[in-house]
């Protein structure tokens, strides 16, 4: 079976303000907007900036627990690699991106660093080896 990751769904309150990646689809419906992102140089690969809870499904209650969650950012989180990891965290230090944890070299054979996006979303960005 050959299978990659097209894309994955991160919620999001401002997503201009979010990775620096490049636009790639930006559709508006209802008043909401999914603004699709991704690498330049990584064509297939996106992540599609969503409303919180946008899902027709969620009661009021959880899209308000959702939004709870995404303020303290315990609600998602993504992974992200680069093979220059400390002139990344340099760079985002740089811009102001609140940083949650410096580059650590974990027991388990990972160097990552942790940061968190506008909406609160936390980003680990691991070091590719």
């Amino acid at each position: 079976m050959d299978l990659s990751i097209h894309a994955s769904f991160l919620p999001h309150h401002d997503p201009e303000a979010s990775l620096g990646f490049e636009v790639r689809n930006d559709v508006g419906y209802g008043g909401m907007r999914w603004i699709t992102v991704g690498p330049a140089d990584r064509p297939g690969t996106s992540l599609v900036l969503e409303p919180p809870a946008a899902d027709p499904g969620v009661t009021e209650d959880e899209r308000r627990t959702i939004v709870e969650m995404m303020a303290k950012g315990t609600y998602a989180r993504v992974l992200l690699a680069t093979p220059d990891l400390d002139g990344t965290f340099a760079r985002l230090r740089t811009a102001g991106v609140e940083i949650v944890q410096e580059p650590t070299e974990h027991p388990y054979g990972v160097r990552d660093f942790a940061v968190r996006d506008p909406a609160g979303n936390l980003i680990r960005i691991n070091e590719q080896r």
